[in-house]
């Protein structure tokens, strides 16, 4: 990689966040219409219909929320239910093996996080280049200090 983008930059997963969205509008639509339009139910069971649609859709949008933000101090990792921010120097690798999900960040303290928002589900070579990019970005970003090592 010959230049590194400019930064803040984004990485999510933008054609799994679409289809994601879509089907969560188009079942809140679909079963909120069938909750008006069936006769037999009462007010109640309306009610919990569209509750069930957007219960529904709040968890497909929760799903699209993924994404990973890098700035000039580090990278926010933004998953399902947890928002994580790292320091540069706390990325020690950027990983995204062939078969993996998502990208995983290996960690200075010995962990393993994953990166939701750089996935390869329906865009495989876009993901690829993502990951590509966020390593780079690590690998130039990160100030590895050297151990101090006191007996």
């Amino acid at each position: 990689m010959s230049e590194l983008p400019a930064l803040p930059v984004t990485f999510r997963p933008g054609r799994t966040r679409a289809v994601l969205l879509t089907a969560g509008a188009a079942i809140f639509v679909v079963i909120t219409a069938v909750a008006l339009l069936l006769e037999k139910l009462g007010p109640g069971e309306r009610l919990s219909f569209i509750f069930t649609g957007a219960l529904m859709f709040g968890v497909l949008a929760m799903l699209a929320r993924v994404k990973v933000v890098a700035d000039e101090s580090g990278v926010t990792v933004v998953n399902i239910t947890t928002r994580r921010r790292l320091d540069w120097a706390e990325i020690l690798q950027v990983n995204l093996r062939p078969g993996d999900p998502w990208v995983f960040l290996n960690l200075s303290d010995g962990t393993s996080l994953p990166a939701l928002g750089i996935q390869p589900g329906i865009a495989k070579q876009r993901a690829i280049a993502d990951a590509r990019t966020l390593r780079a970005l690590a690998e130039a970003r990160s100030i590895r200090e050297p151990e101090d090592h006191e007996d």
